[in-house]
């Protein structure tokens, strides 16, 4: 039995790697910066994180983080070593505990004058860990299961605009979604519970359309309510959802927090969306925070059914090669070596239409993800329904191989969503 939590990370560093790789260990267990009473060899033995591997990869003139000390100039002038470490802790430090896990291994080390770069790559955790923490309470099976379907991905939406819309609005809309045979629709992260869209309110109106549907759909559309909130007010919010017959909820999950988020999932009974808005400051600079591989592995453990991975040819900054690394590391398993899948639903979003399905089924080779587009079905020129049906043509012609062009020839609302947002 793995008895050790191991992570690795990319580090730069105008000192030694090694050096400064031995100062982050003692900084995240048992080491002071100046030796006190009680730190003897027998605890140091005990409690003191270990560096197990130091490899360089490269250097650098420059820093690419302000604040670290100042290199002793070489021949060339100032260098900046980079590396990949890899560290153990003794699992009794902290015990089987993820918001612990977070300020150990992803804690005061970001701040250490030690390094003038340092990203969470991976990390890996003891059994005590998939003891404590059952991780997806529906994942893929289960989401699928509750939403009707199989065999394909689920063709999603986000209610737009963002803000603005009253319940009964919003209602009409799903009413609109439903009648043009989408499969998941999820609230915007921004909206919440304001006055002028109580979430009750805003809940009660959309059910009422769902379940009318769902009597000649033979299927339920999954809608995604937004609960985020305090503790007591996600659990109250989840319980009117569930009562309605709603089948999920969401929560952006840096705001709500590892405590706030491992408390809705110990209450759910549904599946839970977890959004990651506020990913860029944790991602954006390539020297410091989290890869997607190492932070998404944290909300798994905590009991995410669905994580968002943003999209191929998104609006925002992530490059395509990020998007589908983080997207095959949701459906991987968490460890395979010791047989945990704790397997989630990808989501894909963010400027998303008919014309980014080809390279996404060809880089995932998989339909377990959800595709949700906003103004790629909304916007569509001929309505809603054509919008959604652009969604399915476009997935239907990936899965048979068929040019995307080819299959425009003779499915007219793909042909209209190619002329209308390009090629």
């Amino acid at each position: 039995m793995i008895e050790s939590i191991r992570a690795t990370y990319l580090v730069e560093t105008p000192l030694a790697p090694a050096a400064a790789a031995e100062m982050l260990a003692g900084e995240q267990s048992s080491g002071t910066f100046v030796a006190v009473p009680g730190q003897t060899p027998r605890l140091q033995e005990r409690s003191g994180a270990r560096v197990v591997a130091c490899e360089a990869i490269g250097c650098t003139d420059a820093p690419s983080l302000p604040g670290a000390v100042q290199p002793k100039l070489q021949a060339g002038g100032a260098v900046y070593r980079q590396a990949h470490v890899t560290i153990d802790w003794p699992l009794e430090n902290l015990g089987p505990s993820l918001p612990n896990l977070m300020s150990t291994i992803a804690g005061n080390l970001f701040e250490l004058k030690a390094f003038s770069g340092i990203r969470l790559l991976d990390f890996s955790v003891p059994d005590a860990f998939f003891e404590r923490y059952p991780g997806p309470q529906f994942g893929i099976s289960g989401t699928r299961a509750l939403a009707g379907v199989h065999g394909r991905p689920l063709i999603g939406t986000i209610i737009k605009p963002s803000v603005g819309l009253d319940p009964e609005a919003t209602a009409q809309l799903v009413d609109a979604l439903c009648t043009g045979g989408i499969d998941f629709i999820k609230d915007d992260e921004l909206q919440a519970d304001g006055p002028h869209c109580p979430f009750e309110a805003r809940v009660d109106a959309v059910m009422r359309v769902v379940h009318r549907h769902s009597d000649h759909l033979g299927r339920k559309v999954m809608f995604a309510f937004n609960v985020t909130g305090e503790v007591d007010e996600m659990r109250r919010r989840h319980d009117h959802v569930v009562a309605r017959g709603g089948t999920c909820v969401m929560a952006s999950i840096n705001s709500v927090g590892m405590a706030g988020f491992l408390a809705l999932r110990a209450h759910a009974q549904i599946p839970i969306h977890a959004h990651r808005n506020g990913w860029g400051y944790l991602s954006r600079a390539p020297a410091l925070g989290f890869e997607y591989t190492a932070w998404h592995k944290f909300w798994r453990l905590a009991g995410a059914d669905h994580m968002h991975v943003n999209g191929i040819a998104n609006k925002f900054c992530e490059p395509d090669e990020s998007v589908i690394r983080s997207a095959r590391a949701c459906l991987a398993p968490i460890d395979a070596a010791a047989g945990r899948s704790y397997r989630v639903m990808p989501v894909f979003s963010s400027g998303q239409w008919a014309g980014q399905v080809p390279a996404t089924y060809a880089a995932m080779a998989s339909t377990d993800l959800i595709y949700a587009c906003g103004g790629g079905i909304a916007a569509h020129p001929d309505g809603i329904a054509a919008g959604v049906q652009s969604i399915r043509d476009a997935w239907d012609a990936a899965i048979s191989g068929i040019p995307l062009a080819d299959y425009a020839a003779a499915h007219p609302a793909l042909a209209q969503a190619i002329a209308k947002f390009g090629p």
